[in-house]
């Protein structure tokens, strides 16, 4: 085998391996602050896109849950006081969720330790190590969201029953 298959290899398998660590992290965190791990992951992107307003339709499409499932989602997200719903004001029969201010910083605390962690394991690469490593975080979400929509668009995964 040559040395970038070698390389390719390894990488893949690391990637996997990152995976299920960032799905343990995420599971603890979400048990720590009484969520479920698909709750905690909708705030966090309601987070990421910096307070603006996302419709359930929109949530369903980043979570991967049916429209029946984001709706659920939303709902215990509303009950539990961490979003709002308001109507849409270019479109009122939409209706957006948004992230109460408040509720972000306690999702925001619960990832800071841990954001520090990996801030110390990112030190020690220069700066355009760190471009080159942000490039292919970027790069592989969008190809894990496109592998997403295959798979399940699939009648059964291969192997797999």
């Amino acid at each position: 085998m040559s040395n970038r298959a070698e390389l390719l290899r390894r990488i893949i398998a690391e990637g996997r391996r990152n995976y299920a660590a960032c799905t343990l992290l995420n599971q603890a965190l979400a048990d720590r602050l009484g969520l479920h791990s698909t709750d905690l992951q909708c705030l966090s992107l309601l987070d990421l896109g910096e307070g603006e307003p996302l419709s359930t339709g929109e949530i369903a499409r980043m979570t991967g849950l049916t429209p029946g499932s984001a709706t659920r989602l939303v709902d215990r997200l509303e009950r539990a006081g961490l979003v709002v719903r308001c109507a849409d004001p270019g479109d009122r029969r939409r209706t957006m969720v948004v992230p109460i201010p408040e509720s972000l910083d306690g999702v925001t605390r619960a990832w800071e330790t841990s954001g520090r962690a990996l801030t110390e394991v990112l030190d020690d690469f220069t700066d355009d190590e760190l471009a080159v490593i942000g490039s292919y975080l970027r790069r592989s979400a969008q190809v894990g969201k496109e592998q997403a929509v295959r798979v399940a668009g699939e009648e059964s995964i291969p192997g797999g029953g």
